[in-house]
């Protein structure tokens, strides 16, 4: 659905050439939600602003949508629908003809059927006649997706969706969003600084720095890969700690161990199946266990490791 190579974009400044984006590969599949991380200055937007015509590339190819950004730009944004952080109503005007407006300039067919049909879905039904300005946060988000949503296209690109929203409010729209790939196939590409929010919607992401891609992979791919999961096992008496340590020195799945007190603290690769051949190993080696504790890296792990800053004080 998308499809990125050496996309670069420099912008000339009286104190002289800044890259901002430089040479991006990306590939993004049909169906699939792709969540696009970075601290501010990173190049994100630059590449969201690329990717949805907004910006022309300085250098490299990208095919959206199945049309090329360079020589067919129209085609693209014929077959994308965008929805920028700030949203694009107007406070007066009512809910319905915002949809219209938008139906009409697509030239969509069957208009009044289709807006009834996404009202219904993003639980805007029963608001058409109100202004744009008199929903709520959520209400007036579901409205923007709409909006972006009237043409069926088959790429979305959403822009911090769920920004400024209550907690409620963000979980609503996390299932709306679920259900357009679920029940069209809609490709979803989004940015975010809620790293929960990339945890549970997203089937990969992408994390850009310095203007170019320092990791992806499944939100599991990188937290193990990255960080790996860590294992704290309380042992019943403090002697048991150096034995314990020793047996397991040599496990494959154990990279670093640590004692402290009672304590054996390990940094594992996949926990959930290391678990059982490390209560094993101590086992046979006669160490008596009194707890156990599995805990996963999160997303703010990764993005520190790879940029050096936690996402949220990127933000």
């Amino acid at each position: 659905m998308i499809e990125a190579h050496g996309l670069a974009r420099t912008f000339t400044t009286r104190h002289g050439t800044v890259e901002a984006v430089r040479g991006v590969d990306l590939a993004v599949a049909p169906g699939e939600i792709v969540g696009f991380l970075g601290p501010n200055g990173a190049g994100k937007s630059t590449t969201l602003r690329m990717l949805t015509t907004l910006l022309a590339p300085t250098a490299g190819t990208a095919t959206v949508a199945g049309h090329d950004l360079r020589a067919d730009p129209a085609g693209v944004r014929r077959r994308i629908g965008y929805v920028g952080q700030g949203g694009g109503t107007d406070p007066a005007v009512p809910v319905g003809e915002e949809l219209r407006l938008q139906a009409d300039l697509y030239g969509v067919a069957g208009a009044r059927e289709r807006i009834a049909a996404l009202c219904a879905r993003l639980d805007l039904a029963g608001l058409e006649s109100r202004p744009a300005g008199s929903l709520s946060g959520g209400q007036r988000r579901r409205l923007d997706i709409a909006l972006g949503l009237v043409h069926a296209p088959p790429l979305v690109f959403l822009d911090e969706p769920t920004t400024g929203l209550d907690p409620q409010s963000r979980g609503n729209l996390w299932e709306h969003i679920r259900r357009m790939r679920a029940e069209d196939g809609t490709t979803v590409f989004l940015t975010t600084h809620y790293l929960d929010e990339a945890d549970a919607l997203c089937d990969r992401i992408l994390i850009i720095d310095h203007g170019a891609i320092v990791a992806a992979g499944t939100p599991g791919e990188l937290k193990r890969r990255i960080s790996g999961d860590v294992v704290t096992l309380e042992l019943a008496a403090d002697r048991d700690a150096g034995r314990a340590r020793d047996s397991l020195a040599g496990h494959a799945a154990v990279r670093e161990a640590a004692v402290t007190g009672r304590e054996l603290r390990l940094t594992v690769e996949d926990g959930d199946h290391a678990l059982m051949g490390l209560v094993r190993a101590l086992d046979a080696a006669g160490v008596e266990l009194v707890s156990l504790r599995l805990a996963r890296p999160t997303l703010d792990d990764v993005f520190l490791t790879v940029t050096g800053r936690s996402l949220r004080d990127a933000a």
